[in-house]
């Protein structure tokens, strides 16, 4: 008999399904693909994670898999563990245990902006400020990130930073908890289209001094709560629509 889920690991299963649902209702899903890892447990090596190929719209806090970053990958069932969810999450988890939350997506606006020669969000105005200095880039996209040691490149690219430009590719951010981590990726999908909308213009761009960006993204720093309220009245909205992500 499966034992059942600590309150943690059972919050913890909720929140992320709910993260799934409301990325797909955002249109920031890729079909069946992409994915989304939250830890469990004192250690941050056991994790949850999205079954291979479903579509995000469906998940279910129970269709969450738990993994073991330390475990055998020969003992992966590869009809659910999509490899390369176990290639980029099992390696973070593996190797910053002290990331709860891992978001890998591919959102229309970043990815544009991960696909130009200067792959950087330029703070032309406040969610593009957000960003400003504190975003680690991939230059060497070389295909799908399929191994082990892929994944343990993309992680070391993470240094000091929590969020990853994949060059030609998208993006991975972590964080603290499910609230942040969705917000962020939220917020850099909006301040990219603004981006791409200023860039589409042919108009030169009026680009905030470097002072003015560095203090909007620090005040960015010190209203984490904002991201997390954030989180929870999108769930709201989930809640009263169909509450089966839940389940």
């Amino acid at each position: 008999m499966a034992s059942q889920p600590t309150a943690d690991e059972g919050q913890t299963r909720i929140d992320l399904a709910a993260a799934f649902r409301l990325f797909a209702r955002l249109g920031m899903h890729e079909a069946v693909a992409n994915h989304m890892s939250a830890a469990v447990g004192p250690t941050g090596n056991t994790f949850l994670i999205n079954p291979k190929w479903k579509h995000f719209s469906t998940i279910r806090a129970s269709d969450l898999m738990l993994l073991d970053a330390d475990m055998d990958p020969a003992g992966l069932d590869g009809s659910r563990v999509d490899v390369t969810a176990w290639a980029i999450h099992g390696q973070l988890h593996k190797r910053l245990p002290a990331v709860r939350v891992a978001m890998h997506l591919h959102p229309v606006h970043v990815t544009a902006i991960s696909c130009l020669q200067r792959a950087e969000i330029i703070p032309i105005d406040q969610n593009t400020a957000r960003y400003f200095r504190r975003v680690a880039l991939d230059t060497a996209y070389g295909g799908m990130a399929d191994s082990e040691a892929e994944g343990a490149r993309l992680v070391a690219l993470l240094g000091d930073k929590s969020r990853l430009l994949m060059g030609n590719h998208g993006v991975l951010v972590t964080a603290d908890n499910i609230g942040e981590a969705f917000d962020d990726l939220y917020t850099m999908e909006r301040a990219c289209q603004v981006l791409v909308a200023a860039y589409a213009t042919g108009q030169p761009l009026r680009v905030l001094p470097d002072e003015v960006a560095e203090a909007t993204a620090r005040d960015w720093e010190g209203i984490r709560d904002f991201s997390v309220a954030h989180f929870e009245e999108m769930k709201r909205l989930l809640d009263g629509e169909d509450p089966s992500y839940a389940d």
